[in-house]
C-alpha cells in the first residue's frame, strides 16, 4: 500500500552520483564493489590558515583549513593552543574535508511533487522552497498552534532553528542524543553530585592513577583529548581497568581486562561498593565532610558480595576485590569514567548513579587525578526580543511519564507526532537538522507513523541521508568549511573561544543554516529575532562583549581567558554541592519521593535463546555514527563494517574468516545486506559486536550504499528507562544466516 508520504530516491533526480575528476584514482573495494575516491591535484602557490573548528564529532577540536589560492580546501590541522586538542587532530578531524569534496553531497532545494501519480521531488529554487516552508509552518499554527511544530537536531546547526521555534512560539525541541546517549549518565550524577560532567567530560585523565572504563571505548570513541591524556597516563604507569564483553582498543593496553558478562555491569558496580564499604577502604575523610546516606549505603550493600557478583558477572570474587583495592590504593586520583553511550538496559540512571556513588566513595569529584570543576566564556545573546511563552511544550508529551527527563525524549516526541484518540498534545510538523532519525532511531514502526501523519517534513543536511528521502522539503546546508558558525564556549581546565569562519565560498547552491533559519523566521513575521544582516555581525558583537574582535580571533582562532573560579576543592575546604541539602545523595530522597530505589538495586536483564547472541555495538575511530560512512577520505580507512565472532561460535556455525552472512533477530528481522565474519577470541562466546554507522539503503550515498549491516534495524526492542525515558538498546539478540535469505525462503 502507498503511503501518503512515500520515501523518494533523490538519485533519480542525478544528485547523487557525479562523476569523479579524471585521472589516478584511489579504490576501495567492498561488498558493493570498487568506489572510486579521487586524487588530489597540484597546488600554486602558498595555501593560508582559516580558523575553524571540526563539526566531524561533538568535540568541537579547534583547528586550521589550509585553503590553495584558488579556494580549494586542502587539509585540516589541529590548533595548538586548544586544550581539546593540543594542536593534533584525530583520524575524524584530519578527515573533514571530505565532507567538502563529496560529491554526493546536497546541491539544491528540493520540493516534493506528485507526478503522473508518483511522488518526486524537483528543484526549487531557495525562495520556492523557503516559502513553502514558512507557508506550511502558518498553516500549522493557525490550525493547531504554534507549538505543534518541533525540532530534531544534533550539532552546530541546531541553535539557530531552535532559535526559530522558540521566536515562533514552540519549545518542542529534542536532541536525540540525550535519550540515546548522554540522559541517564546526566540524570544519575546530578542526582548525586547536583551536576553532571557534561560535554566534554571534565575527567582529569592527564593526572589519575588509575582509571576505570566500564563500557567506555576510549580510543575507538574517538575523544581526542580524553584519549591523548591516557596515552600519557599510560606511559606514567597509570593502572587502566577496562570492563566490557570483548577486548576492546582500551582494554589491549589496560592492566586488567574484566571479560563481564553483558547485562550485569550494575552488579559489578554493586560489587565493587560492597568492597570499598565493607573493607572500609573508602575515602573516609571526604565521605564525612561532603556526603550523606553512608550508613544506609553500607547497609544496601551488604548481601553485593563479589560471590554473589561472580555468579551474575563471570568475574572471579578475587578479580573483583583486587580492582577495588587498586583504586582505593589511588584515591583520591581515580576516574570511574562516566562514559558517553549509557543507554544499554532500562536501568541505566541507576547504573549510572552507581558509578557517580563509586566516584564519590573514592573522593574524585573535585580532586586532581578525578573529576575537575570547568570553567567556560559567558557570552551574551545577541540582542532580540523576549521569546513567546508557549501554551503547551515537550513535558506534555511525556503523559506524566519519565519525571527526571531535564530535555524531550524523542521517541515521546515521535508518538506524539502520531494521531490518537484523545490526545491534546499533538505535533503536526517536523524540521530534522543535522540527525539522520532513520538511522539512528529504534522503534522504526513508530517512526514511519510518525512521519506519515506530518503536515510538514523539512530536511537540513548535507547529505542526501535516508531522513531526505521522507521530506516534504530538502533544504542543502554547507558543509562547516564554508560558513560562519556561533562561537565556541566549551568548558574546560581554562576557558576558550574558538571561531568557525568560511574557508572557502559553498559550493553549489548550499546555504548557512543561520541563514535558512533567519530566512524562514522572516518570512514568518520574526525578523526582529533576526537582526542582522550576516552572522559575522553577531559574532563582532559578542567579540567586543569580551574583549576581543573577530579581526583578532580570525588571526589566531582560539583565545584562552584566565581562570576565575576552582579547579579542584581544596583540602579541607568547605564545599557545597548543587544538590538541595548542599551534600553528594549516597541516597537519593528525589528518587525515592518519585517512586524509585533510592540506591541502585541489581534486577537481571532477559538472555538470549540458544542460537542467539547479545547484539553488542559500538564505534571506530574514523568514523562518527552514520555522518562520515560516505566521506571519501574515511572510507579509505574503513569502508564497512564486521561481525565480531568468538571462535567456539564459529566452529560451531561453520564460520569461515570474511564470510558473508545475514543477521536475523529475535523478532525475525533480518538485515538488509551481508556482512562479514571476522573470528576473534576477543569477544565473549554469548555476543558478537559491530560497529555503528554503515549498512546505508539509500543509493545516493555512493560510498556508503550496501557496505556492512545497520545495527539498528536489527534494534526492535528496547527498554525504556522509567526515570528519564532513555531508550535500553543492547537487549536484542541475533542469529546467522549463511545463505542469502530469498534462496533460504525457496528452499
Amino acid at each position: 500500500m502507498q503511503t501518503r508520504r512515500k520515501f523518494i530516491k533523490i538519485s533519480s533526480l542525478g544528485l547523487g552520483m557525479t562523476a569523479v575528476a579524471a585521472g589516478a584514482t584511489n579504490l576501495v573495494s567492498g561488498q558493493s564493489g570498487k568506489i572510486a575516491l579521487g586524487k588530489e591535484g597540484p597546488t600554486k602557490g602558498p595555501m593560508r590558515k582559516v580558523a575553524t573548528y571540526c563539526e566531524v564529532c561533538f568535540w568541537k577540536c579547534a583547528g586550521w583549513a589550509h585553503v590553495t589560492p584558488d579556494g580549494d580546501i586542502q587539509k585540516i590541522t589541529g590548533n595548538q593552543d586548544d586544550p581539546q586538542c593540543n594542536g593534533r587532530l584525530c583520524p575524524r578531524g584530519t578527515g573533514g574535508v571530505g565532507m567538502y569534496s563529496d560529491p554526493d553531497r546536497l546541491k539544491t532545494p528540493l520540493i516534493r511533487v506528485t507526478r503522473n501519480g508518483e511522488q518526486t521531488y524537483r528543484e526549487a529554487t531557495w525562495d520556492e522552497a523557503l516559502d513553502y516552508v514558512a507557508g506550511k509552518m502558518k498553516d500549522i499554527a493557525a490550525k493547531h498552534g504554534p507549538e505543534s511544530m518541533a525540532l530534531f537536531n544534533h550539532g552546530s546547526s541546531g541553535r539557530y532553528f531552535t532559535h526559530l521555534l522558540n521566536a515562533f512560539g514552540s519549545e518542542n525541541i529534542a536532541a536525540p542524543s540525550f535519550a540515546q546517549c548522554r540522559g541517564p549518565r546526566d540524570t544519575g550524577f546530578e542526582l548525586t553530585f547536583g551536576e553532571s560532567v557534561g560535554s566534554p567530560e571534565a575527567t582529569d585523565i592527564r593526572d589519575t592513577r588509575c582509571l576505570v572504563l566500564i563500557g567506555s571505548h576510549i580510543g575507538e570513541n574517538m575523544h581526542n583529548g580524553q584519549v591523548q591524556e591516557m596515552s600519557d597516563a599510560i606511559d606514567r604507569g597509570a593502572v587502566i581497568i577496562t570492563v566490557d564483553p570483548r577486548l576492546s582498543t582500551a582494554a589491549s593496553k589496560s592492566k586488567y581486562w574484566m571479560p563481564i558478562k553483558p547485562a550485569t555491569d550494575l552488579a559489578l558496580l554493586l560489587a565493587w561498593i560492597h568492597v570499598l564499604t565493607h573493607e572500609g577502604l573508602y575515602n573516609k575523610e571526604y565521605v564525612e565532610k561532603y556526603a550523606e546516606g553512608f550508613a544506609e549505603l553500607k547497609e544496601h550493600v551488604k548481601e553485593y558480595t563479589p560471590e554473589w557478583a561472580y555468579g551474575i558477572t563471570t568475574l572471579k570474587p578475587e578479580m573483583i576485590r583486587h580492582t577495588a583495592r587498586e583504586m582505593a590504593n589511588a584515591a583520591p586520583s581515580v576516574i570511574i569514567h562516566p562514559g558517553r553511550h549509557t543507554t544499554w538496559y532500562g536501568d541505566d540512571v541507576q547504573r549510572s548513579r552507581a558509578i557517580a556513588i563509586l566516584n564519590a566513595l573514592l573522593g574524585s569529584w573535585g580532586s586532581r587525578g578525578g573529576i575537575f570543576f570547568k570553567e567556560g566564556v559567558k557570552v551574551p545573546a545577541f540582542p532580540a526580543p523576549a521569546y513567546p511563552k508557549p501554551t503547551w511544550s515537550w513535558h506534555e508529551t511525556l503523559d506524566g511519564k519519565y519525571p527526571m527527563a531535564r530535555e524531550s525524549v524523542t521517541n515521546s516526541m515521535i508518538e506524539a507526532s502520531i494521531p490518537a484518540t484523545g490526545r491534546t498534545h499533538q505535533i503536526h510538523g517536523w524540521i530534522v537538522s543535522g540527525t539522520n532519525l532513520v538511522m539512528a532511531i529504534p522503534l522504526k514502526e513508530q517512526l514511519h507513523k510518525a512521519m506519515e501523519s506530518l503536515d510538514l517534513l523539512v530536511v537540513v543536511d548535507t547529505m542526501p541521508m535516508e531522513i531526505t528521502g521522507y521530506a516534504d522539503v530538502v533544504l542543502p546546508e554547507c558543509t562547516y568549511l564554508e560558513r560562519y558558525d556561533d562561537l565556541r564556549l566549551s568548558p574546560h581546565r581554562e576557558p576558550t573561544i574558538a571561531l568557525r569562519m568560511p574557508a572557502t565560498t559553498p559550493k553549489y547552491q548550499t546555504q548557512p543554516a543561520w541563514w535558512i533559519a533567519k530566512q524562514i523566521g522572516e518570512r514568518l513575521g520574526l525578523g526582529a529575532y533576526f537582526n542582522f544582516k550576516d552572522l559575522s555581525e553577531v559574532l563582532e558583537w559578542q567579540l567586543k562583549q569580551v574583549g576581543s574582535s573577530l579581526a583578532e580571533m580570525e588571526k589566531i582562532g582560539l583565545k584562552k581567558l584566565p581562570r576565575k573560579s576552582l579547579l579542584y576543592i581544596p583540602p579541607g575546604a568547605d564545599y557545597p554541592f548543587k544538590t538541595a541539602t548542599g551534600k553528594i545523595h549516597l541516597k537519593s530522597a528525589e528518587l525515592a519521593e518519585s517512586g524509585f530505589d533510592a540506591m541502585p538495586v541489581f534486577r537481571p536483564h532477559p538472555q538470549p535463546e540458544t542460537g542467539f547472541y547479545r547484539l553488542i555495538y559500538g564505534r571506530a575511530p574514523m568514523h562518527t555514527f552514520s555522518r562520515t560512512a560516505n566521506n571519501r577520505n574515511l572510507v579509505a580507512l574503513m569502508p564497512e563494517n564486521a561481525i565480531w565472532v568468538n571462535p567456539q561460535v564459529a566452529e560451531l556455525w561453520g564460520l569461515k574468516k570474511d564470510q558473508h552472512v545475514w543477521l536475523k533477530n529475535q523478532d525475525g528481522v533480518i538485515s538488509n545486506f551481508s556482512v562479514k565474519v571476522r573470528i576473534t577470541e576477543r569477544i565473549r562466546w554469548d555476543s558478537v559486536y559491530i560497529v555503528h554507522g554503515f549498512g546505508h539503503r539509500h543509493k545516493p550515498l555512493s560510498y556508503a550504499y550496501g557496505r556492512g549491516v545497520n545495527d539498528t534495524e536489527l534494534i526492535t526492542r528496547i527498554s525504556i528507562d522509567p526515570i528519564m525515558g532513555g531508550t535500553g538498546m543492547r537487549g536484542n539478540f541475533v542469529t546467522f544466516l549463511k545463505e542469502e535469505p530469498k534462496k533460504e525462503v525457496k528452499s
